[in-house]
C-alpha cells in the first residue's frame, strides 16, 4: 500500500495566520505539531514506513515539507513531487501516480490512498482501521472515498449521497455505491441531508489502484489522460502547465460508476475557518477560546488567538462572540459567524498594490536552510532573528547597499567573510561590510539562532548577489 499526501493548498480562510508562502497545513495551530506533521504521523499508521509516502506539493513549499519531516524523524522525506504550478487535485494526484509508476514503486493492483495534509482526524487508530479494511475494495476496481457521518447540518462541506441498498461489504465495516455528489448546501438542504442518514460529508480522501485510476482518467478526464499516458514523469513535469485546473471530484468522482463511499464515524475537520479553530480549542468558563498571552474581562464566547515571535499581550473587555487573531503584522477582528468572508477579504487585499504583500509574506519567512523573522524595521535599518538548521548553509553572497552585524544567540556559526573563516559561539558577533562576499553556515548538531542587524540606504530582500 502506498499513500499520496497533498500539501499544495493555500488556506486563505485562515488569514492572517495562513499566507501564500506559509499556508495553513504548515502552521502549528494547536500545539508543537502542524496539521501537515499530524497527517504524516497518521498516515504512517496505515503505510508503516516513510518510503511508502509520496508528498505532492507546490514547488514553493518543498523546503517546508522537507523541514517539517526533518523535525519529526531527523531525516528528509524520500519521495517528493514538486508541482510546477497550481492545478488543483486531479492533476496533482495524476503527477503523484506517474511518479510512483515510473520509479517502479507501485504494482498495478496495489492500493494507493490520497490524503489532504490539513485535516484533523481523531481517533487515529480508528481511522487507520477503516483504511486498512478498505484495501480489498480498492483491489476489486472500486474508487473509494471516505464520507464522514455528519454530526450537524453543515453548509461548509460537500455531501456524498450513498445508495444504502448496495452495500459492498459485510459485518461492521460498511461501504456503499455512491448515488450522487452534492455541492455545499443551503441550511435547509443540509438539515434534510442529515435527516435522511445516507448523506456524508465529503472528506477529500480517496483510494484506488493504478489500473483503476488510469482507466477512469481515460474515460472521464481525456485532457489529463493524454498527458499522463504520453509522457514519463519528467516529461509530465515539463508539460504540467497544460493540465486543466480541476479537482478530482469534478474530473472523475462525479462521473464514474465505480465510486463507493465508506462512512467514517470519527471526528474529522478540514479546519476551514476560525470558527472551527474556536470549536477545537478548549474553553474557559465564559466560553472563550484563547491561545497566547491573553487577559479578558467581562468577555464571552470569543476566540482570541495570539501568534508571532513578539508574543504581544492581548487585553479584551466587554466583548462578545468575536474572532480576534493577532500576528506580528496583521490584526483581524470580526464577528463570529463571519469567518467564511475572510477569503473575500484576502481577494480585496490582493487588489490593493500597497496591501497585497500582507497576503503573501509573513514576518517569518521559511527557506531551504531555515527561517528568519523580521523583528523590527525602519528607515535605513532592519532587525531579524535568523535560524539555520544543522548542517545547512546560505549561499556565498554580497550586499551592495547594506552592512550586517550578526550576534549568535544559540549554537555555533561558521562564517566566511572574503578569504577569512571564523567560528562564533553564544554572545559572540561579527560585522559584515557592504560589498564583502560572505556566507553563514551551521556546522553543529542543534539549530543556530542569531540576531542580524542590517543598516544601509536600501534594505530590500533583493539586494543580494549570489556568487
Amino acid at each position: 500500500m502506498k499513500a499520496i499526501i497533498l500539501a499544495g493548498g493555500s488556506g486563505t480562510r485562515l488569514f492572517p495566520l495562513s499566507r501564500e508562502r506559509y499556508p495553513k497545513q504548515f502552521i502549528k495551530l494547536f500545539d508543537s505539531e502542524s496539521l501537515f506533521q499530524r497527517t504524516v504521523k497518521r498516515v504512517l499508521k496505515v503505510v508503516k514506513e516513510p518510503e511508502n509516502i509520496v508528498f505532492v506539493a507546490n514547488r514553493d513549499y518543498i523546503f517546508l515539507v522537507k523541514g517539517q519531516v526533518r523535525e519529526l524523524f531527523n531525516t528528509e522525506p524520500i519521495h517528493i513531487v514538486p508541482e510546477p504550478i497550481k492545478r488543483n487535485t486531479a492533476p496533482a494526484i495524476a503527477l503523484g501516480m506517474k511518479y510512483l509508476l515510473d520509479k517502479g514503486l507501485l504494482e498495478s493492483d496495489e492500493p494507493v490512498f490520497v490524503f489532504p495534509s490539513d485535516h484533523v482526524i481523531e481517533p487515529v487508530g480508528e481511522f487507520a482501521r477503516y483504511v486498512l479494511e478498505s484495501q480489498n475494495l480498492a483491489r476489486e476496481g472500486n474508487i473509494l472515498t471516505f464520507g464522514i457521518v455528519p454530526t450537524r447540518p453543515e453548509t461548509g462541506y460537500g455531501y456524498i449521497e450513498a445508495d444504502t441498498d448496495k452495500n459492498l461489504s459485510a459485518g461492521e465495516f460498511k461501504a456503499y455505491k455512491v448515488k450522487k455528489f452534492h455541492e455545499k448546501p443551503s441550511q435547509e438542504l443540509a438539515e434534510d441531508y442529515v435527516r435522511r442518514k445516507n448523506n456524508y460529508w465529503n472528506s477529500g480522501m480517496f483510494g484506488f489502484t493504478a489500473q483503476t485510476f488510469t482507466e477512469e482518467l481515460k474515460n472521464h478526464a481525456p485532457e489529463i489522460y493524454r498527458l499522463f499516458s504520453e509522457f514519463n514523469y519528467e516529461g509530465l513535469l515539463e508539460s504540467f502547465h497544460q493540465m486543466p485546473d480541476i479537482s478530482i471530484d469534478y474530473a472523475i468522482m462525479e462521473k464514474t460508476k465505480r465510486a463507493c463511499v465508506i462512512p467514517l464515524s470519527i471526528f474529522w475537520s478540514d479546519v476551514g475557518s476560525f470558527e472551527v479553530i474556536y470549536e477545537l480549542l478548549g474553553k474557559d468558563r465564559n466560553r472563550n477560546a484563547v491561545k497566547g498571552e491573553v487577559y479578558l474581562k467581562d468577555t464571552e464566547g470569543c476566540l482570541v488567538y495570539g501568534d508571532g515571535e513578539r508574543k504581544r499581550l492581548i487585553v479584551g473587555s466587554g466583548l462578545e462572540d468575536l474572532l480576534i487573531v493577532d500576528t506580528d503584522d496583521v490584526l483581524l477582528i470580526t464577528k463570529k459567524g463571519n469567518g467564511q468572508s475572510i477569503k473575500d477579504i484576502v481577494s480585496g487585499l490582493k487588489d490593493r498594490e500597497d496591501l497585497k504583500g500582507f497576503t503573501e509574506i509573513h514576518t517569518t519567512e521559511y527557506r531551504p536552510w531555515g527561517r528568519y523573522t523580521v523583528l523590527e524595521e525602519g528607515e535605513r535599518y532592519k532587525i531579524k532573528k535568523v535560524v539555520v538548521y544543522p548542517g545547512e548553509k546560505l549561499s556565498l553572497q554580497v550586499h551592495h547597499h547594506r552592512s550586517e552585524h550578526w550576534v549568535v544567540v544559540k549554537g555555533t556559526a561558521k562564517v566566511v567573510i572574503k578569504d577569512k573563516e571564523l567560528f562564533l559561539h553564544e554572545n559572540e558577533s561579527v560585522f559584515i561590510p557592504k560589498s564583502a562576499p560572505h556566507r553563514l553556515e551551521n556546522p553543529g548538531k542543534i539549530p543556530l539562532e542569531l540576531i542580524e542587524v542590517q543598516i544601509g540606504e536600501y534594505i530590500g530582500e533583493d539586494d543580494v548577489v549570489r556568487l
